[in-house]
């Protein structure tokens, strides 16, 4: 059967399971199978196994595997990454679309997004300060991972007569594996169409809007007529500014991504180092002034990791379910953050310029480590030092039941931080995360406008590539006036369900992957520095 008529088929049963069920039923992918009472209690309510979710199970443990099987390549070849990304091999004369550089870019682009802001925060709001430890274990293992897929995915990759490239996991499944996983290829390609929409899309135009929106409401109120909500069902109200925000969202966006994946590249090759420089420069600031708690923060993050508290005040819940909510927490915004295993990331870098695959998985490894154990770290440290973490649902269910203080989630408790930690040095820190937010928002949609891009494509055909970005930049609209929690929820799902049909390649073909890295790192390579 064609691509096109099992994409149909694929996307008629989500959407007929999303209208029977609703999206609770998609959202189980981060439970299963402890949502079934047989197995949730494995072997006992005191010790319930089962409850470990078969995402945590897949992702890290798949992390572990390949970092085994291929030697730690996180350790061993990090160093020749960063040689590689800062140029000095590349061959001006590689087939491909970006050079390492800017397919690193392109890729951070989507990754270092809002998942550093809003998503770290999420974390510690129902996590506690535990989360960010098992975001840098996803992150140490997910490297191994970003490695393997970004390489597998420059392997078999297709070049068009242009020169232009199409890769990713869809084509790796196909080609690597064979046709007869066509059907698993689809698969792969249809979430991550839809996880473009939500995950890459109207979860960064939320986070801006509503941004934007608070800062809008601390000048005139929530009376103004910019600012009031106009209830159009239920308890769902959409203001003016809201929708103003959405028009100008989606304007910039579709402007930049109507041009195609090199001006996608020329704006996030410009956009990710200047956003990266400044959010890491001023969450910096912060952790200096508090200098003093550091250290105390630190053994919060790793005890709690493993021994959060587990019942205050009449609270319900038992040590083990506790701490793994916490590892669940920061796993799921880990690899929202990071998207180590979703295979997203190794479409960007399918464009890099160069004949040798697992050159640019070792540039692929960088993401994780710049992204969620370097920008993530700083956001949830400045979180803590600053106690901007009381604030948090956990800190009132498990801490101190009498906090009175008002709750903040996402990006607003984030930018709580930042008032408070650099209030010895003005009073607008807080307005450095709606700079930032309005900055990693944009750059990570035109990213991940390019991922559904080729998803469609490879579905498709490229006939069709045009009306996807128009519905692309609807969804920018659309998540501008959504609500929260629905959005994160189906972006989740989505996302989980990319992430199983790359983790089975990986799998599958690791051993052809330690081949090809054991060949390319016995031999020297050329440097091509003072090359035009």
């Amino acid at each position: 059967m064609s691509r096109t008529k099992l994409a149909i088929i694929t996307f008629a049963v989500i959407f007929l399971i999303l209208l029977i069920w609703g999206i609770p039923f998609y959202n189980e992918v981060w439970v299963f199978p402890g949502n079934f009472e047989v197995i949730k209690n494995l072997p006992s309510k005191n010790i319930p196994l089962g409850s470990i979710p078969l995402m945590v199970i897949a992702l890290v443990g798949t992390g572990i595997f390949i970092s085994f099987k291929l030697g730690f390549p996180q350790i061993t070849h990090l160093w020749h990454g960063i040689k590689v990304t800062a140029g000095i091999y590349d061959d001006p004369n590689d087939e491909g679309d970006l050079n390492h550089f800017k397919a690193l870019s392109t890729a951070l682009s989507a990754t270092v997004g809002i998942g550093n802001i809003a998503g770290v925060a999420t974390a510690l709001y129902y996590g506690g300060p535990g989360a960010l430890f098992w975001m840098w274990v996803t992150a140490f293992f997910g490297t191994a991972l970003k490695f393997s897929e970004s390489t597998l995915a420059l392997k078999y990759r297709d070049i068009d007569p242009d020169g232009h490239t199409a890769g990713g996991p869809m084509y790796t499944i196909e080609k690597g594996i064979g046709k007869n996983w066509r059907w698993l290829a689809v698969a792969f390609a249809s979430f991550a169409i839809i996880c473009s929409f939500a995950t890459g899309n109207a979860i960064q135009s939320f986070t801006v809007s509503d941004q934007i929106y608070s800062e809008v409401v601390q000048i005139v109120g929530t009376t103004h007529f910019l600012t009031l909500k106009h209830i159009l069902w239920g308890d769902f109200g959409v203001s003016i500014e809201q929708v103003i925000n959405g028009l100008v969202l989606a304007f910039i966006v579709g402007v930049v991504i109507i041009g195609g994946i090199k001006r996608i590249g020329n704006v996030t090759g410009f956009l990710a180092p200047f956003m990266a420089i400044i959010y890491v420069f001023a969450s910096s600031l912060i952790l200096l002034a508090y200098f003093d708690k550091l250290g105390e923060s630190f053994n919060m993050v790793v005890s709690m990791a493993f021994n959060p508290p587990a019942k205050i005040a009449g609270i319900g819940g038992g040590a083990f379910l506790v701490t793994l909510n916490t590892m669940l927490w920061g796993i799921k915004r880990g690899l929202y953050s990071n998207e180590a295993g979703q295979g997203s990331a190794a479409i960007a870098h399918s464009t890099a310029k160069t004949k040798y695959p697992v050159r640019e998985g070792s540039v692929a490894m960088l993401g994780p480590f710049i992204d969620t154990i370097l920008i993530c770290s700083l956001t949830g440290f400045a979180i803590i030092v600053t106690g901007a973490w009381h604030h948090t649902l956990f800190y009132v269910e498990r801490v101190d039941p009498s906090f009175s203080g008002t709750l903040l989630n996402s990006s607003l408790l984030t930018s709580f931080a930042f008032k408070e930690g650099l209030s010895w040095l003005f009073s607008y820190g807080d307005k450095i995360i709606t700079l930032s937010v309005l900055l990693f928002a944009i750059s990570t949609a035109i990213s991940w406008s390019y991922y559904g891009d080729r998803a469609t494509d490879y579905l498709f055909g490229p006939k069709a590539i045009l009306t996807y970005k128009w519905v692309f930049v609807l969804f920018v609209f659309i998540g501008a006036i959504a609500q929260l929690e629905s959005v994160w929820a189906f972006g989740d799902a989505a996302l989980g369900f990319m992430t199983f049909p790359n983790l089975l390649a990986i799998i599958i073909l690791s051993t052809k992957l330690k081949k090809m890295s054991k060949e390319y790192y016995s031999k020297d390579y050329p440097v091509y520095k003072n090359k035009k």
